[in-house]
């Protein structure tokens, strides 16, 4: 299965840019108000709207913790809290907040059967 999660955006320039330069997502597809963006085998659209679709999390992964700590320092203060073990899910992540106040989570899995 493949596919595309789009969300609407108030802030579309703002929002590209945070995801291209900032977190290191590429610009797949460009359409007239939607941008495309691609990061590993995510692919996530962002379209200009006059509201915000900010429900659910977008989740980066990272390779190792390091990953994770390097994604930490790059967001600086986007990040709403620090790198942490997330036991209930065996996972190394933090959260932070893209430019329209949505949630993004960067992880990698412990386990190494899962890892990216």
């Amino acid at each position: 299965m493949s596919g595309i999660v789009f969300f609407a955006t108030q802030n579309h320039d703002a929002v590209v840019d945070f995801y291209v330069e900032t977190v290191g997502a590429d610009v797949w597809l460009e359409q007239p108000d939607c941008t495309v963006l691609k990061h590993g085998n995510l692919l996530v659209g962002f379209c200009a709207r006059d509201r915000t679709d900010d429900e659910g999390i977008v989740t980066i992964l990272a390779d190792d913790r390091a990953g994770v700590d390097a994604y930490h320092e790059r967001v600086g203060a986007a990040a709403t809290e620090d790198p942490h073990v997330e036991k209930t899910y065996d996972i190394y992540r933090f959260l932070a907040r893209d430019p329209d106040g949505r949630t993004v989570e960067f992880q990698t899995f412990l386990d190494p059967e899962h890892s990216v």
